[in-house]
């Protein structure tokens, strides 16, 4: 595994740790009350903590495994730890610890195993970010919590330089092929620890860590080829003091009860007479609810704003609850015959001189005319362009002559009607159109 990249990695980590801090911070500026509460957010509490830890260190963990050597020693390892608790379970920590680890191959037949007696490997670091669970946090049996139950697990890089003694007794210092005197693996942190309170500001911790590295070295030997050898280990068992830091007016989050507090935020009498208020005004409204909706003699308006109580059943009523005036009588008006001067023009059906109903009221006041004043007038037909020349002249004499007998018939003098027809002369309308050889098939009359 690369190492720059490693180192990348958990830079990376890190940056994101105080970025997440930075947020925390942002959101504690905006609530300083020392008095907690459910939903308050993490302003309300103290969540940061820093840590000094020291323990024993050896080359071998509780889940067993194979091991390159026999013998396991106990050497001193010691740390430091700083942790963002991000909420009442959960939370971030960033360690850093140093020592050594070693062992040897005493049980071993001779003493000596895979030409090795024993080891010992110097940790320059080994720094990792873990993320925590508390999982004895909610406590259903005290209001307050003073033992915490912990795993954690994360990812670390580790600097470490092995030194191993061969069998002729030669010390065998082994350092990377890069000219660094140490060399640098990620390893896998996977924990469990309890945690006491010893007050507001301190606790008491006990550790056991299990780190898996991904190297094949950290003891200095390496069994086998790259698939059949082992993965190097090593526990770190500890006992430190962790200090909480910030405001002494707020509690540690870490040792509030997020089940007791929130029973007693319910219990406050303050939240009770609330709800009592609210509860009452709740019924006052819905009481003005039902007054609203109240209409005694069923008009539709509520009594409240109905200024005619007590009206009839299926009497007509406004806005106000009065009844209305009765509509006025419908105005009936008689219709009027068109008013027609006599002169208009007389329309007539496609091949056809035989006068429409419509002409009629316009003959009959065209022969009122001439049997009262006198004078001559002339009929003058047409026809559209449909057929011969021949025949539309034809048929526009008819039309005019329909129109002549029609006068004569009505009482007026034969010798005041002269009766012409022009054919398709003189179109009124175009002849390429439907409507306008409807308007060209016509008799028009004028004085002489």
């Amino acid at each position: 595994m690369n190492y720059s990249t490693l180192k990348k990695g958990l830079v990376a980590s890190l940056v994101a740790l105080m970025g997440v801090t930075s947020l925390a911070s942002a959101q504690d500026a905006t609530a300083p009350s020392s008095s907690a509460k459910v939903f308050g957010g993490r302003g309300q509490y103290r969540s940061w903590s820093i840590g000094v830890n020291a323990g024993v260190t050896t080359p071998i963990v509780l889940l067993g495994g194979r091991n390159d050597f026999t013998n396991w020693d106990v050497n001193l390892g010691y740390g430091v730890s700083l942790r963002k608790q991000l909420g009442h379970a959960f939370g971030l920590e960033a360690n850093v610890m140093r020592g050594k680890v070693s062992g040897s191959n005493k049980d071993a037949a001779g003493g000596i195993q895979n030409g090795v007696k024993d080891f010992e490997t110097k940790m320059q670091y080994a720094v990792d970010l873990r993320g925590v669970v508390n999982v004895a946090t909610v406590d259903f049996l005290r209001r307050e919590n003073s033992v915490n139950f912990i795993l954690s697990a994360g990812y670390g890089l580790v600097a470490y330089q092995p030194t191993t003694t061969l069998a002729n007794g030669t010390k065998n210092v082994q350092k990377p092929a890069d000219g660094d005197d140490y060399y640098k693996g990620a390893y896998i942190p996977v924990g469990a620890g309890v945690k006491f309170k010893v007050s507001d500001r301190v606790s008491f911790n006990l550790n056991y860590t299990m780190n898996f590295i991904d190297d094949f070295n950290f003891n200095g030997v390496q069994a086998g080829n790259s698939i059949t050898s082992n993965f190097d280990k090593f526990s770190y068992a500890s006992a430190g003091l962790e200090f909480s830091l910030g405001s002494k007016s707020k509690p540690n989050l870490d040792w509030v009860n997020p089940l007791a507090l929130m029973y007693d935020e319910l219990k406050k009498s303050s939240l009770r007479q609330e709800v009592e208020a609210l509860k009452n005004r709740v019924s006052n409204v819905e009481k003005s609810i039902e007054d609203l909706k109240k209409d005694t003699d069923g008009d539709g308006v509520a009594d409240q704003f109905d200024k005619c109580a007590g009206t009839p059943a299926g009497t007509k009523v406004d806005g106000s609850g009065c009844p209305l005036p009765p509509p006025p009588a419908p105005v009936v008006v008689a219709p009027t015959a068109p008013t027609v001067s006599g002169w208009e023009t007389i329309q007539f059906e496609f091949n056809s001189s035989v006068l429409k109903t419509e002409a009629y009221p316009v003959l009959d006041k065209l022969s009122s005319t001439l049997r009262e004043n006198g004078g001559k007038i002339t009929a003058k037909g047409y026809a559209s362009s449909e057929g011969t020349a021949a025949y539309n002249l034809k048929l526009s004499k008819d039309r005019a002559n329909s129109v002549k007998t029609y006068l004569v018939n009505s009482g007026v003098n034969a010798s005041q009607v002269t009766a012409k027809g022009f054919g398709e002369a003189n179109p009124i309308a175009s002849n390429d159109t439907e409507e306008g050889r409807i308007q060209n098939r016509r008799v028009e009359t004028s004085r002489n």
